[in-house]
């Protein structure tokens, strides 16, 4: 049976190094954000550093084992050291489109998500994308960047979609629930 892979992806207003209040905000809400959405049914696993607590300084650093090395879509222009780092990204697996909706726009996700034009630049890209993966293959990095930017640049489509425009594993248009091609559109 095949897994829903998401990629999210974000340009923050400042650097995560930033101390300014509303930076801190969003860098100290995010563990509480990831042990929710980890308890959730539907949920599968999303990339973790293996080697964070021994001392790898940025996401570029880090072994990710086997979800890739860490790659960014082309249009990220910030930096890429820990001073400059300006980014929010996240990839996981999920059984399927629905518990994916749940876990993104309930509990703390949706309170954060609600603060993301606070965080956030708005920078005309779309800031995730599903796919759909066969049964035990691990989406990379890299891949959530490349169905990210065919996402922007083609629009959903089968290989790479959103909640308002989903796809089956079958490449058909879905529908979650009143959600889809002919249904109400998430924001």
């Amino acid at each position: 049976m095949p897994h829903l892979a998401l990629y999210t992806f974000g340009v923050l207003k400042s650097p995560l190094a930033d101390p300014a209040p509303l930076t801190q905000e969003f860098h100290e809400s995010g563990e509480a954000v990831y042990r929710e959405i980890g308890q959730h049914p539907g949920y599968i696993a999303r990339a973790e550093a293996a080697d964070r607590s021994l001392g790898a300084r940025t996401d570029f650093d880090s072994d990710w084992g086997e979800w890739g090395e860490f790659a960014v879509p082309a249009w990220y222009g910030k930096g890429r050291t820990m001073e400059t780092i300006a980014l929010a990204a996240t990839l996981s697996l999920w059984t399927d489109l629905r518990p994916a909706l749940d876990a993104i726009y309930t509990g703390l996700h949706r309170t954060a998500l609600n603060r993301r034009f606070d965080w956030f630049e708005r920078t005309g890209h779309p800031g995730y994308v599903f796919w759909w993966v066969s049964d035990g293959t691990i989406p990379t990095w890299q891949d959530g960047v490349s169905r990210l930017e065919h996402l922007h640049d083609h629009g959903s489509a089968p290989h790479a979609f959103t909640f308002q425009q989903p796809f089956a594993p079958d490449g058909t248009p879905a529908s979650i629930m009143g959600i889809g091609p002919k249904g109400d559109q998430v924001h």
